[in-house]
């Protein structure tokens, strides 16, 4: 009898090595929101952990490395639109958290939504994802904290990924 619970613990001792090698060794730390002030009244709160493992690009040229990828973040809200374009104004700040490795980033300032005005063939609006105007907002490609964006309704984030080639190539210097 005693063999017997000595193997059976062997046993789940071994099948527990066996699971815990399996998911510690590439396990990415999941949604830790701790430390995160809670979102102010009217804001959204929209989090992104992003993908330890991507498939490599078909195109030679594209960098294989994290290091060299960036994250664009993409604020915008669906709505009906014309043949015109269409955006609206918002700020994205971020705001490091007292733990120093975390940022949480806000969107404020948001304005109206604004268009062109160029005439439109018939009555053709479709629904669309209308982003803020301005420069893409990028952050760095980190696996191991979440992007947090906190946003007014009915803002949504999306995201877009950015990779780099692998090939610098030299400017000019000018005399």
């Amino acid at each position: 009898m005693a063999g017997g619970a000595v193997a059976l613990r062997a046993g789940l001792a071994a099948g527990t090595l066996v699971l815990v090698s399996a998911l510690g060794a590439g396990a990415i730390p999941r949604l830790d929101l701790t430390g995160y002030p809670k979102p102010v009244a009217g804001d959204r709160r929209w989090v992104i952990q992003l993908p330890g493992v991507l498939r490599p690009s078909s195109d030679p040229n594209i960098s294989a490395n994290p290091r060299d990828w960036r994250v664009q973040l993409l604020v915008g809200q669906t709505a009906l639109v014309d043949c015109n374009l269409h955006s609206f104004s918002a700020r994205i700040s971020p705001e490091r958290l007292p733990e120093g490795q975390r940022e949480l980033y806000r969107v404020t300032h948001v304005g109206p939504l604004i268009s062109t005005r160029m005439a439109c063939p018939g009555d053709q609006r479709q629904s669309k994802f209308v982003t803020m105007a301005g420069k893409p907002y990028v952050v760095p490609y980190n696996v191991s904290v979440p992007i947090v964006v906190d946003a007014p309704a009915p803002l949504e984030v999306r995201w877009r990924l950015w990779k780099a080639e692998n090939e610098s190539q030299s400017a000019q210097l000018m005399p």
